[in-house]
């Protein structure tokens, strides 16, 4: 009893810390090498958060998802790769070896965090708030599968989401995009 206890108990205080989040700007993630990555530094910026995984089909979509930081990335584009295993294992890797794969076979510069989860009962609070309606104001979504991405305004609120299957260069993200001046 007194373990479902405390977990309601963490339960509601996620769900309060979650609640109270207006935009991205007051979560702070790790980076890839573990350091903290407040997204606050993100102010001003369009931000296209992506989960990713180095052993599924859509791995592929690392390259446009470069290609679309090349060509749109700096002072107003930042994509944030975040790698989780949640789908059929598919990102089994440690930090340092996600880096390497990212690096090594895509050449990947954007910004990578940590592994983290998007779903499920220790789903990363960052991902509660880009799935749920009622924390992020827009839209509840549920993470299909790796490669969903989320386009958050400059403001650090969420626009909308783009399934797995559309890829980086998708008419919706480019739209998007072709609004920074």
């Amino acid at each position: 009893m007194r373990k479902y206890i405390l977990l309601f108990v963490s339960v509601l205080f996620i769900m309060t810390n979650v609640v109270a989040q207006k935009n991205i700007y007051e979560f702070t993630v790790k980076d890839i090498q573990g350091n903290d990555f407040p997204l606050s530094s993100l102010k001003g910026k369009k931000v296209l958060i992506v989960n990713t995984a180095s052993k599924c089909g859509f791995t592929p979509q690392y390259a446009d998802l470069e290609k679309l930081y090349q060509e749109y990335g700096g002072e107003d584009f930042v994509i944030l790769g975040f790698p989780a295993n949640n789908f059929k294992k598919q990102e089994p890797g440690t930090n340092e070896e996600i880096a390497t794969f990212c690096q090594e076979n895509y050449g990947v510069s954007f910004p990578m965090m940590s592994k983290i989860s998007v779903k499920g009962e220790d789903e990363h609070e960052l991902y509660t708030w880009l799935t749920n309606k009622s924390f992020n104001g827009v839209e509840s979504s549920k993470v299909a599968w790796n490669f969903q991405k989320y386009m958050i305004s400059e403001e650090g609120e969420l626009i909308g989401h783009i399934p797995t299957i559309k890829k980086p260069y998708c008419d919706e993200i480019i739209e998007w995009l072709s609004e920074i001046e």
